[in-house]
């Protein structure tokens, strides 16, 4: 399963965050963010990307995605 996280617009929480982007990973899920979706939470793109997500533009992300989220 594919979860797409994309870029909040009003909220300053992030949808997910890098360690509970690893206990998704760890249900088997595959998890791809929106370049900067965590910057107001405090996560950088580079803090996803070593928790193991891909990081890419929201075409990217969306692309095959099952589930999206969106803080």
């Amino acid at each position: 399963m594919k979860i797409a996280v994309l870029k909040a617009t009003e909220d300053a929480r992030g949808a997910v965050t890098p360690d509970s982007l690893k206990k998704l990973q760890g249900l088997g899920a595959d998890i791809a963010i929106e370049k900067g979706a965590g910057k107001q939470a405090g996560f950088s793109s580079d803090a996803y990307t070593a928790a193991g997500a891909k990081v890419g533009d929201a075409a990217e992300v969306l692309s095959g995605a099952d589930v999206v989220l969106v803080a």
